[in-house]
């Protein structure tokens, strides 16, 4: 078990939630389920999913705290496919925002980038490039990183 697991506040809707990631993600699992009482009909507490070998926790905490871009998870991902379906799943519902960031329907922040971006981001040229990007495309980094 890992030391650290993301706890996230959801308002009521953390299985909802847990379901899109599971079923967003290819290996995505639910874990647990939890109630706020005995019996099927008592609301959900809690969800324990894992996607990517990474466990998180969804919990109904209320309206008392939501999500900020402070707080972002990072998925590298290998091919323009990959980039390009959790592009258009996560974002669906959700808000674009510059350089491989999204939140999703949720409000939950995430950045899908091609693996080794920091490496490729040592060139000015394709720093620039990027900057000019809401969903990012490998080929065209590549191509202004050559420049």
């Amino acid at each position: 078990m890992k030391k650290i697991t993301p706890f996230l506040w959801f308002n009521g809707n953390a299985q909802e939630a847990a379901k899109f990631y599971v079923a967003t993600f290819k290996d995505g699992k639910i874990l647990s389920t939890s109630s706020f009482g005995p019996g099927k009909k008592a609301p959900v507490m809690s969800v324990t999913f894992r996607v990517h070998g990474q466990s998180f926790i969804a919990f109904n905490g209320g309206p008392h705290y939501t999500f900020s871009s402070a707080t972002s998870f990072l998925v590298q991902c290998k091919t323009q496919q990959e980039i390009d379906r959790l592009w258009r799943k996560l974002s669906k519902g959700g808000e674009i925002m510059r350089c491989g960031w999204l939140k999703d329907r949720f409000g939950v922040t995430w950045q899908i980038v091609p693996e080794g971006l920091p490496k490729l981001l040592r060139n000015d040229n394709a720093m620039k490039a990027m900057m000019t990007m809401d969903k990012l495309d490998i080929k065209a980094l590549k191509k202004a990183g050559a420049a």
